[in-house]
């Protein structure tokens, strides 16, 4: 195999990846919000936070893996 083969993942893949979370994240947050059962702002925001979270994480799985699928599926293409 050559160095190129080798490496499914890049810094720029990563970088996109942690961006595309981010804004994943803080979508989520503002979602989550309006359904949380409390009229305290503090807590709302908490809850909605780490719900986002965990639903955050699960997407960065997701993403991580399609991207690593789809570099090796165009690679084996060629």
């Amino acid at each position: 195999m050559n160095d190129d083969q080798s490496k499914l993942v890049s810094r720029v893949g990563i970088l996109v990846d942690l961006g595309v979370t981010g804004v994943f994240f803080l979508f989520m947050w503002s979602v989550l919000g309006p359904h949380v059962p409390s009229d305290d702002p503090t807590t709302i925001s908490w809850v909605a936070a780490y719900t986002s979270l965990c639903l955050t994480g699960v997407f960065w799985l997701a993403v991580s893996m399609f991207r690593v699928t789809l570099v090796h599926y165009l690679r084996s293409k060629n």
